[in-house]
């Protein structure tokens, strides 16, 4: 990866620089218009929350069985991702409402959801940072717990009745914006997976430094 990481960091830069352009270039939606558009930045950027958090989880339950540090590292890194990239979600969501739905929020079940999967994430990097010790455990058990709840926001929209359409919609784009949408996901993924590289290293780096301290102390 570590001889990769210039190439995939230029196209990734690359893609967001050409990411405008492609949108600006996608038909217009029948009913909402331009603000529609933020749906190229929104709905990508919340399925790499999702990769994230599956990430956090895989990792946690390799640390839980295993022991081992890599595992908790890229746990920890994918959980302050999770927590960052839901941030973003939480605030392009009530942009893009207040002008399809005429409301800032509604507790509707895939925003209520996806709330309290951000709570979690939150809730993981407290416990990691005040849990004291044992907390590296705990905090992986919170980790899974927050990959449970992926399956739950992406599918609350199919059952129960919501302001936001259903997982169908995706699948179902009209040609024009299909291009752009997955265009936009792949930058999203690649700058995910760049960032988890270079916040997992860190997370090395602090574990090294950590273990210097100690080594001096006694």
């Amino acid at each position: 990866m570590q001889k990769l990481f210039v190439p995939f960091a230029i196209v990734a830069a690359a893609m967001f620089v050409c990411a405008p352009f492609i949108i600006l270039a996608a038909p217009y939606e029948s009913t909402m218009g331009l603000v529609q558009k933020i749906f190229y930045f929104h709905a990508p950027i919340a399925m790499t929350m999702f990769v994230s958090a599956f990430v956090c989880g895989i990792g946690s339950a390799i640390f839980l069985f295993t022991r081992r540090s890599g595992a908790d590292r890229v746990a920890v890194s994918a959980a302050e991702l999770t927590s960052v990239l839901g941030i973003i979600v939480l605030v392009t969501g009530p942009l893009w409402a207040r002008k399809a739905w005429g409301v800032w929020w509604e507790w509707d079940a895939r925003l209520t959801s996806t709330l309290v999967l951000w709570l979690t994430f939150q809730a993981y990097l407290l416990l990691r940072r005040y849990g004291g010790p044992g907390s590296d455990r705990l905090a992986a058990g919170v980790g899974l717990f927050g990959m449970a709840n992926v399956p739950f926001v992406y599918w609350s929209v199919n059952v129960w009745r919501t302001l936001h359409p259903k997982t169908s919609v995706v699948p179902t784009l009209q040609p024009g914006m299909r291009g752009p949408f997955w265009f936009c996901f792949l930058a999203f993924i690649l700058f995910f997976m760049l960032t988890l590289h270079l916040r997992t290293r860190l997370e090395k780096r602090r574990a090294e430094l950590e273990a210097l301290y100690l080594a001096a102390e006694e």
